[in-house]
C-alpha cells in the first residue's frame, strides 16, 4: 500500500530547529521518503529543545518522524560530495543556512542544479536571501516582532507579547510544504527545478492580517486589545464557576443575537449599534459585562452545554492534558499514538488532514542520530565499509 499521494518523493532535510523540519515532517507523513542531514557531532539542534524523558527528547520524536537519519559535515569537502551525490537522486532539498553558507561549501543552486537540474531547493531563512536584513541572524522570535504580531498582543497598555511556542517557524514550515508543492508542480512543466526562497517573516506578516494595506490607505496603526477584537464582540475569554475558561466568538451576526438572548439581554438586539461586528466591539465593555456575569454563575460544563443548546459559538480553553482527554480529538484521530524504539507508544499529533484515497501516516518515529547513516552511504551510493569507517573516524559522518 502507498503511505501517501507523496510515494516515490525523495527530500533531502538539511534544514535545523523548526521551520525548515516541519515542512518536511508535512512531507514525510504523506509518503516522501526524507532522508534528515545532520551535523555529526552536533545534530540538529531541535534534539535539545523542549522536555525530554530519560535523556530523550520529546519533540524530537515528531519533528523528525517518518525520516532517516544521516550524520554528514556538509563543511568538509568529502560530506559535500556525499551531499551532491545524493541530491543527483533526491526531488526536494530543505536548507535555512544563512545565505551564502552553501556556496561557500560548494553546495549553491548552481552546482546542486548542475548534478540535478530537476531538483527543487527550499531555502528557508529569517529574511530571504536578499536585501539589507539578508545577512542577519534569523529566529521565529524575531520574526514574531517584526511581522507586527507582537505589537498586537497582549493587553491594553500591556507590553508587546510574544508566543510561548514557536508560532512564525510553525506557520512558516506549514508555508513551506505548500511552497514545495508548488514548485515540484511547476517542475512538472518546465522540466526544471525551482529555487525557493522562503523567509520566516512573510507567512506570519500574511497571517497577522492587512494592518500596512489599512495604514496605507487610512493612516491607522492597530494597537493592543487583549483577548477583544476590533472585528466583533463579544470575543473573549470568560471564567466560569468552577475556575474552568471559555472563549466565545460572535463574527456572525445570528450568533451573537444568540448569546445576548441567552445570558438575558435580548434587549440590546435592537439597538441601532448592534447590527454590525465593528459597532458592537465599540459597546465591548457592556457586552462584556453581560456575558461575563452570567458565565462566572455557571461551570464550564452548563456554559458549554447552555452554548451549544442555543446554537451559539463557544469552545473551552484547553490544555494539553485536555486536548489529549477530549472525546472529539480521540474520536477523529486528531493525536494518535505511535510505537517508538526508545519510549514505547508515545501520542503526538497525528497527520494533519485527512484524504481519502492515499492517506498518509507516521510510519516511525524520530531517530537517533546517524541511525541510517551506513545504510544511506553503503548500500544505496555503494561506499565501501572501509572509507565509512575512516569518514567516522574524521567526524565527517555519524
Amino acid at each position: 500500500m502507498e503511505d501517501g499521494p507523496l510515494t516515490g518523493l525523495r527530500v533531502l532535510d538539511a534544514s535545523t530547529i523548526l521551520a525548515g523540519p516541519l515542512c518536511c515532517q508535512i512531507l514525510g507523513d504523506q509518503g516522501a521518503e526524507v532522508i534528515k542531514i545532520e551535523h555529526p557531532v552536533n545534530g540538529d539542534g531541535m534534539r535539545g529543545h523542549g522536555p525530554s524523558k530519560d535523556g530523550v527528547p520529546l519533540w524530537w520524536k515528531e519533528i523528525s518522524r517518518n525520516k532517516r537519519a544521516l550524520g554528514l559535515s556538509l563543511s568538509a569537502p568529502e560530506g559535500a560530495d556525499i551531499l551532491l551525490r545524493l541530491a543527483a537522486t533526491a526531488d526536494v532539498l530543505v536548507e535555512n543556512f544563512r545565505p551564502g553558507t552553501l556556496e561557500r561549501w560548494g553546495l549553491g543552486p548552481e552546482a546542486l542544479h548542475a548534478v540535478n537540474p530537476r531538483l527543487v531547493i527550499v531555502r528557508v531563512t529569517g529574511f530571504g536571501q536578499q536585501g539589507p536584513y539578508a545577512a542577519r541572524a534569523g529566529f521565529g522570535t524575531l520574526a514574531e516582532a517584526m511581522s507586527g504580531f507582537a505589537h498586537l498582543t497582549g493587553e491594553a497598555g500591556g507590553p508587546p507579547t510574544l508566543p510561548a511556542f514557536g508560532l512564525a517557524d510553525s506557520i512558516c514550515g506549514i508555508a513551506a510544504s505548500s511552497a514545495t508543492m508548488m514548485a515540484l508542480w511547476a517542475r512538472e512543466r518546465t522540466g526544471r527545478g525551482e529555487v525557493v526562497d522562503l523567509s520566516l517573516i512573510e507567512p506570519i506578516m500574511t497571517a497577522v492580517g492587512p494592518g500596512p494595506t489599512v495604514y496605507d490607505q487610512l493612516g491607522v496603526v492597530g494597537e493592543r486589545q487583549g483577548n477583544r477584537s476590533s472585528n466583533n464582540a463579544p470575543r473573549n475569554t470568560y471564567l466560569c464557576k468552577d475556575g474552568g475558561w471559555v472563549a466565545v466568538s460572535t463574527s456572525a451576526q445570528r450568533i451573537a443575537e444568540r448569546v445576548l438572548t441567552l445570558v438575558g439581554h435580548p434587549e440590546v438586539i435592537d439597538e441601532p449599534w448592534f447590527a454590525s461586528g465593528r459597532e458592537r466591539a465599540r459597546h465591548a465593555d457592556l457586552l462584556d459585562s453581560y456575558v461575563g456575569s452570567w458565565i462566572a454563575e455557571r461551570t464550564r460544563a452548563e456554559v458549554m452545554a447552555e452554548f451549544e443548546r442555543v446554537g451559539a459559538a463557544v469552545a473551552p480553553v484547553y490544555t494539553a492534558r485536555d486536548l489529549a482527554e477530549d472525546p472529539h480529538v480521540q474520536a477523529t484521530g486528531m493525536l494518535t499514538h505511535v510505537e517508538d524504539d526508545d519510549l514505547g507508544p508515545v501520542l503526538m499529533h497525528n497527520v494533519m488532514w485527512r484524504m481519502t484515497g492515499a492517506p498518509g501516516r507516521i510510519r516511525f518515529t524520530g531517530r537517533r542520530l546517524g541511525a541510517d547513516t551506513d545504510a544511506i552511504l553503503q548500500d544505496e551510493l555503494g561506499l565501501d565499509a572501509g572509507t565509512v569507517e575512516d569518514l567516522r573516524t574524521r567526524r565527517v559522518i555519524a
